[in-house]
C-alpha cells in the first residue's frame, strides 16, 4: 500500500477524546489495570493519520499568516460537485443546492425547526445514533422508534409496515433516515430506500437523511443517495454530508447539506442564520478541498479495503471464538454492534460486569444501551490491524 495504514500512533496529550477522556465518568470507559495499555474503540473517529493532502493544504494556508474574514471559494463547491458525481453518480447538483453546517448534528437541528413545531414527533430506526437522540431530546422533540429486525441471513432489515403504523398513529410528518446506518452498518440498497421514500412521501413526512457515513462503504457496496431514488425524494429530502468520518477531521468542524427544493432550503438557511454561529472555518474549507482530491480518492480506496479486512477478521473471529456473542457483519462505517445477550444470560453477568471487564484490559469499548441496543456493546475498528487483533486476543484470553 501507498499510505500507511499499520503504524500504532500514541495519541495521549494530542487533543484527542478517545484516550484523553478515559476514566473521566459519564459515557467515557475507565481506565484499565496496571500493565495494560489503551486499544480505543470507542469513540467513533479513526486511529489512522488523514491523507497528507490535508496537512500539506492546511501548512500551505496557515502559513499565509493573515486569517481573517472570508468566503467559501469556487474551489471548494466544485470539490463537492466533483467529489458527489464522483462517488455517488450524481451528475444534477449545482453550487446554489450546498450549504455549509456546523456539523451534522447542527444540520438535523436546524432542519427540524424548520420542517416541525417543538414538541412534534418525529421517527428514527432503531438502534439508534446516540448523537440524534441527545439532540433531538435537548431541542423538545419526540422520538418515535420503528425497530430495524434481522432476516433469517442476519441482515439488518427496516420494518415498512411498522414505520407506516406508527407514521399514520402518531401523526408524524418528519423522520431521520441513516444511509449507510448507524451503529448497524447497514448499506441500504436501492429497492429499501425507494420503498421507505414512498411511505414518507405518501403520508407527507420530510426526510433529514444523514449520509455522513456514505464514503466508507465496504466490501463491494455502494452508497445510493436518498435524494437519487425519485423526484419527489428530491424535493422532500435535506441530505447532510461531511468528510469528517471519511478523513478523520472531525476536530475541524465542517459538514455540508445538499437540498434541491427552493422553499426547503432557503428556510433552512435562513434558520442556521439566526444564531450567526453556523459559519465556515477556513482551515476545514481548505482541509475539504484538499481531501476531496484524486490524492483523497486514492487514499479512501486504500482505506476501504484495510477496514473491510478489520470487519472480516473481527466477525470471524467472534463467530469461531466468542460463544455467545452474535454479530451482524457491517456493510458499511467502521463500528461494530455486537449482541451480548445470550453471553450474559449463560455466563450469569450483567452488561455492566462485561464492559468493566474488557476495559480492565485495555478494550475501551462502548456501551451500546444508550444506542438502544439492550445487550450490546459498540466497538470501533478504524485501528492498525495489529491492535485490532490484540483486542480480540485479550478478550479471549481475559474476558469472554
Amino acid at each position: 500500500m501507498k499510505y500507511d495504514f499499520t503504524s500504532v500512533i500514541d495519541r495521549t496529550g494530542r487533543d484527542a477524546l478517545a484516550i484523553d477522556a478515559l476514566g473521566s465518568g459519564g459515557a467515557a470507559p475507565e481506565l484499565p489495570e496496571e500493565g495494560f495499555d489503551v486499544i480505543p474503540m470507542w469513540v467513533a473517529d479513526m486511529n489512522f493519520q488523514t491523507v497528507p493532502a490535508i496537512p500539506r493544504a492546511m501548512a500551505e494556508r496557515a502559513s499565509h499568516a493573515l486569517y481573517g474574514y472570508f468566503h467559501p471559494t469556487k474551489e471548494y463547491f466544485d470539490s463537492i460537485l466533483r467529489w458527489q458525481e464522483h462517488r455517488n453518480g450524481v451528475t444534477d447538483l449545482e453550487t446554489r443546492h450546498i450549504g455549509y453546517e456546523n456539523g451534522v448534528l447542527g444540520g438535523v437541528v436546524t432542519a427540524m425547526n424548520v420542517i416541525c413545531s417543538r414538541g412534534d414527533k418525529v421517527l428514527l430506526h432503531s438502534p439508534t445514533y446516540i448523537g440524534f437522540t441527545g439532540s433531538l431530546r435537548n431541542n423538545g422533540y419526540e422520538i418515535v422508534h420503528s425497530p430495524l429486525y434481522l432476516d433469517e441471513n442476519g441482515i439488518w432489515r427496516m420494518d415498512f409496515e411498522d414505520m407506516e403504523k406508527r407514521i399514520v398513529e402518531e401523526k408524524i410528518h418528519a423522520a431521520i433516515f441513516c444511509s449507510p446506518h448507524n451503529p448497524c452498518g447497514r448499506v441500504w440498497e436501492r429497492w429499501e430506500i425507494e420503498r421507505a421514500m414512498e411511505i414518507y412521501r405518501r403520508h407527507d413526512v420530510y426526510v433529514i437523511s444523514d449520509e455522513i457515513w456514505s464514503d466508507l462503504t465496504l466490501g463491494g457496496h455502494r452508497h445510493i443517495p436518498t435524494q437519487s431514488v425519485s423526484e419527489d425524494a428530491r424535493q422532500r429530502t435535506i441530505a447532510l454530508y461531511a468528510p469528517s468520518k471519511t478523513f478523520n477531521l472531525a476536530g475541524l468542524v465542517g459538514s455540508y447539506h445538499i437540498i434541491y427544493n427552493d422553499w426547503l432550503r432557503e428556510r433552512v438557511e435562513k434558520e442556521a442564520s439566526l444564531s450567526h454561529y453556523n459559519s465556515m472555518n477556513v482551515m476545514s474549507m481548505h482541509a475539504l478541498t484538499a481531501a476531496y482530491s484524486p490524492e483523497g480518492e486514492e487514499w479512501l480506496k486504500e482505506l476501504r479495503e484495510v477496514l473491510t479486512e478489520n470487519v472480516r477478521y473481527a466477525c470471524e473471529f467472534i463467530r469461531t471464538h466468542f460463544e455467545g456473542i452474535k454479530v451482524a457483519q457491517p456493510e458499511g462505517t467502521y463500528m461494530l454492534f455486537l449482541d451480548c445477550e445470550e453471553w450474559c444470560v449463560k455466563h450469569q453477568r450483567t452488561m455492566d460486569e462485561l464492559l468493566k471487564a474488557g476495559w480492565n484490559v485495555g478494550v475501551a469499548w462502548q456501551d451500546g444501551r444508550a444506542f438502544h441496543g439492550r445487550y450490546h456493546i459498540r466497538v470501533n475498528l478504524a485501528l492498525p490491524k495489529s491492535r485490532v487483533e490484540e483486542a480480540f486476543l485479550r478478550l479471549e484470553r481475559y474476558v469472554m
